[in-house]
């Protein structure tokens, strides 16, 4: 089939009539501005009301939200920072989970202004990975220790939703021993890709997909025309409402984000909470997590570097606080594209996730794998430290590295995991399971340096847990020290 009669077929226009309320989206540009505009009164007194609100792990309205994005008062911006902090720490505790991107085709159909991968940029070297490059990629990508992976694809054709399918069997497939001996394997695959059809997205759900990851870039309509001339991805209600479908196929955590940069910083920020408000009201079900990339220098594109919204470090650090304190029981995301410091910086004020050993060109991990000269990205990595260098940063810091993969597989997924978020139980458990998993990451992979600072994490950690009356009313304590011993003695993936 050729481009142009996949592209006529693709969009089903009966799947986003559905959800349209009088011809219209949720996203209200008018209503936006004007709780911008008039949420003004930014008083202590409001504010820290507000805020009592996010810690008692209740989702901000919009005007709320919009009051914390107008505050100027630096010192109330360090209240707000200290609150996030404290917010995260309830529902998650102090764990981070980590994951790595992998490529596997760069062949696109659209025009993206912003984007490396855009078709239009004769720059960029084109590649979809075969199923052997697949299983290279993935035996580096575990090499490092990780267990969960975001696999990512252009929007074409030749990476359609039958080769998403096949290859994320072929990532599931890989096993490769660890230095303990022990066969290690990928746990769970997220996909980013591009917005699909109920059918398709029921292929992937069948295959074992993770979280769904559509990022809007910009809900700023003007703005999104301008940026995404033409192509697919031009239909900005397809996009809009590509995880609604995906619900409706029987995927349940879905992942939203928008690309920092594009349009006002404070617009994008409502934006997503509308997004997750809709969400929310068509399914019970807010997004799984939240991701906001910053524009980084792309190949071949003047916008990336030349945009008027460029946003700086510190309204980065604003915006992100804003998103947890506004969603506080919905995971954060923040990627490799910020240097170390950025990164360092912005996990203090509630990132739940993080990539580490990143590479992002088509076949990058073999490439290094064999010190070869990786090809042009699809943007600027700011952070190329290794998995064990951001562990060991994290463990100075006092956050436990967490390759915990058993909500999923225990059906802790969807509504349920909602609900045991913003009662805080989903996070007493993630605790035992980021220690079981931190100890196979040190027994496996770390480096002499961050298995001696780990374990002394580890202590700490268990101090907390055997002092805890939660663990001890559900009888977790003789659980978790048994399996903690058999995971010390080499049984791996063991879970609560």
């Amino acid at each position: 089939m050729d481009t142009r009669s996949w592209i006529d077929q693709v969009i089903k226009q009966d799947q986003i009539d559905k959800y349209l309320i009088n011809g219209k989206d949720f996203i209200n540009e008018n209503e936006i501005h004007n709780k911008l505009n008039t949420n003004k009164d930014c008083s202590k007194e409001k504010v820290r009301a507000i805020l009592d609100k996010s810690l008692a792990v209740e989702r901000l309205s919009f005007d709320e939200t919009a009051t914390l994005l107008n505050v100027t008062d630096e010192d109330m911006w360090e209240e707000m920072y200290e609150v996030a902090a404290e917010v995260k720490r309830r529902v998650y505790d102090n764990r981070i989970v980590f994951f790595a991107p992998l490529y596997c085709g760069n062949l696109c159909v659209n025009s993206c202004r912003y984007c490396g991968f855009r078709k239009e940029n004769a720059g960029e070297e084109r590649k979809v990975l075969t199923a052997e490059e697949i299983r290279r990629e993935t035996d580096y990508i575990l090499s490092q220790g990780h267990k969960r992976v975001i696999v990512v694809y252009g929007e074409h054709p030749k990476t359609d939703a039958k080769y998403i399918a096949e290859s994320m069997k072929t990532v599931y497939d890989v096993k490769k021993k660890s230095r303990s001996g022990k066969n290690s394997y990928i746990r769970r695959i997220n996909v980013n890709a591009a917005p699909m059809s109920i059918e398709d997205l029921k292929m992937l759900k069948e295959v074992g997909i993770g979280t769904y990851q559509v990022f809007q870039e910009t809900y700023h309509k003007d703005t999104y025309k301008t940026v995404h001339p033409k192509g697919l991805k031009a239909n900005y209600r397809w996009r809009l409402y590509s995880l609604h479908r995906a619900m409706d196929a029987g995927i349940d955590d879905v992942a939203i984000g928008a690309l920092f940069g594009l349009y006002d910083w404070r617009f994008e920020v409502m934006g997503l909470l509308y997004h997750a408000d809709d969400l929310e009201k068509q399914f019970g079900i807010g997004p799984h997590t939240i991701s906001f990339p910053r524009l980084t220098p792309a190949s071949g594109s003047e916008l990336s570097i030349a945009s008027k919204y460029l946003v700086n470090n510190k309204d980065f650090k604003k915006l992100v606080t804003v998103l947890r304190l506004a969603v506080p029981y919905t995971g954060l995301i923040i990627t490799a594209r910020e240097n170390p410091e950025v990164r360092d910086e912005v996990v203090k004020v509630g990132c739940t996730q993080l990539d580490a050993s990143t590479k992002i060109g088509i076949g990058a991990y073999d490439k290094a794998a064999h010190n070869e000269k990786e090809d042009k990205q699809q943007f600027t990595i700011g952070d190329n430290r290794t998995l064990d260098q951001v562990v060991n940063k994290l463990a100075e810091m006092g956050k436990i590295t967490s390759f915990c993969t058993a909500g999923y597989r225990c059906g802790r997924t969807g509504d349920k995991i909602m609900n045991l978020l913003e009662t805080g139980t989903e996070g007493k458990f993630c605790k035992l399971n980021a220690v079981l998993t931190f100890r196979e990451y040190l027994d496996d992979y770390a480096t002499e340096e961050t298995k001696k600072i780990g374990e002394e994490l580890i202590k700490k950690e268990f101090e907390e847990i055997n002092n805890m009356e939660f663990y001890k009313n559900n009888k977790l304590l003789s659980v978790i020290n048994d399996y903690y011993k058999r995971i010390s003695e080499g049984e791996r993936d063991l879970y609560v």
